[in-house]
């Protein structure tokens, strides 16, 4: 419910926030943060957090005597071990140099996740941002660079992570197969539409799947999960599915992000931008560059999965839609990316 005043107090006692069928007011947030040596001064609702809130059971913006804001994410418990990790993961990043992510804090007993009546949480600084200009941001040129210098700053830095292994390396093939197979069960009109798409995948990529080199990967590189300033990124978020993974894997997922964005940015200054510095760096090898476009198409299904699971009928269509888009212009779009130079042909021009 909405607190009757513009801001509440650490010691108000009718500002609760529900979620589902449980609710913590502000003593339980007081306690939480006393966990960390921090007292509560203030509740903010009503700051956006950036990021897929279903990362986490609930979160919230809280300021302490200080002045110092924290997002405050009670988490959910069968993902208890994975937080843990990411956590000591950009806990060595950070350690190693790396700079725009946001560590988790450790709290009094120098454990970066408490327990709380039941319950998991974890506190990250939270760091302020401006709203992307959708959808004119996939054609600044000057994001490329941002997020081509963080992406080599990361490779580098991430070169010897110890807690991951090769053993744990996430196949996009076999994800692929699993779903298809569940869509042939479940949508079968889907199906029949997606196997041309399968068949393109199964000409080439597939076979050479597994020689792909493999790297750490943040998982859900794109542009929304970052917290943009007027000039540069200010932090890198939502490390939840990072892990070891195809090394181009990151900029493939970039990449159907911004073309589902707007199809036209793929061959626009942002992306030839992009891929200019990782190309200059030396970044990936050549088998993974020879089939990026095979491996942006690939990703899309997991975007697929994700609406379908959501049940969102508008965008398993335009998904659809947009996958045989890209196969269509696939020659227009390996040209661009092969001698990284904007094609004047406009993939498709929406209105």
């Amino acid at each position: 419910m909405d607190h009757p005043t513009s801001k509440c107090s650490g010691s108000c006692k009718i500002c609760t926030v529900k979620l589902k069928n449980l609710s913590f007011d502000t003593k339980d947030l007081s306690d939480v943060l006393k966990l960390w040596g921090l007292n509560l001064k203030d509740i903010h609702k009503e700051i956006n957090i950036e990021g897929s809130p279903e990362r986490s059971e609930y979160r919230v913006v809280c300021e302490d005597e200080r002045g110092e804001l924290y997002v405050v994410e009670k988490i959910h418990r069968d993902s208890f071990d994975r937080k843990k990790r990411i956590a000591l993961t950009l806990d060595f990043l950070k350690g190693k140099g790396l700079g725009k992510i946001g560590p988790c804090k450790k709290n009094l007993k120098g454990e970066f996740v408490s327990e709380y009546k039941h319950c998991f949480w974890q506190i990250v600084n939270y760091i302020d941002g401006i709203d992307l200009p959708r959808p004119d941001y996939v054609f600044d040129k000057w994001r490329g660079s941002q997020l081509a210098e963080f992406y080599i700053d990361l490779k580098d830095k991430s070169s010897d992570l110890p807690f991951f292994n090769s053993s744990e390396v996430f196949s996009v093939k076999d994800y692929i197969y699993e779903l298809i197979k569940t869509i042939k069960e479940k949508k079968p009109g889907m199906f029949e539409r997606l196997s041309p798409v399968v068949v393109f995948l199964e000409k080439d990529f597939m076979k050479a799947y597994d020689s792909f080199p493999v790297s750490f990967c943040h998982g859900d590189y794109h542009m929304l999960n970052m917290v943009w300033g007027e000039s540069q990124i200010n932090a890198v978020i939502d490390w939840e599915f990072s892990g070891i993974k195809p090394e181009i894997y990151d900029v493939a997922n970039m990449l159907g992000c911004l073309g589902i964005e707007h199809p036209n940015s793929l061959t626009n200054e942002l992306v030839i931008e992009f891929l200019s510095k990782l190309k200059e760096a030396g970044l990936f090898s050549e088998v993974s560059w020879k089939y990026l476009l095979e491996f942006v198409v690939a990703q899309r299904f997991a975007w697929l999965s994700e609406w379908l699971r959501k049940d969102d009928l508008e965008m398993q269509d335009l998904e659809e839609y947009y996958i045989k888009l890209l196969i269509e212009k696939k020659d227009v779009l390996k040209n661009c990316w092969d001698s990284l130079s904007d094609s004047k042909e406009e993939l498709i021009c929406l209105s």
